[in-house]
């Protein structure tokens, strides 16, 4: 299911507009993107947990000429599902 799909279903679900469900869906994803940036985390009881994890700098090597590169540290997103939703995956 791609973006527009999901809009679709949520306008169909919740019996509003496809517009407003586009703007739902974006402020939804952008409040989670804000939240993670500032090094925050949001919960979603029984859907699951998006958090912000840092991956250490590390030597990596270059596939095509086996050089070895530097890969930089980072802060990655991270999520972890709930029971509910892996309840539901499983049934």
């Amino acid at each position: 299911m791609n973006k527009s799909e999901l809009v679709k279903k949520i306008a169909e679900s919740a019996d509003i507009s496809q517009n407003d469900a586009t703007k739902a869906l974006n402020t939804l994803i952008d409040t989670i993107s804000v939240e993670l940036s500032e090094g925050g985390r949001v919960d979603l009881i029984g859907f699951g947990s998006f958090s912000l994890k840092h991956r250490n700098a590390r030597t990596g090597r270059n596939p095509s000429t086996g050089e070895a590169i530097q890969i930089a540290a980072a802060n990655v997103p991270s999520f972890k599902a709930g029971k509910a939703l892996k309840d539901a995956c499983n049934a």
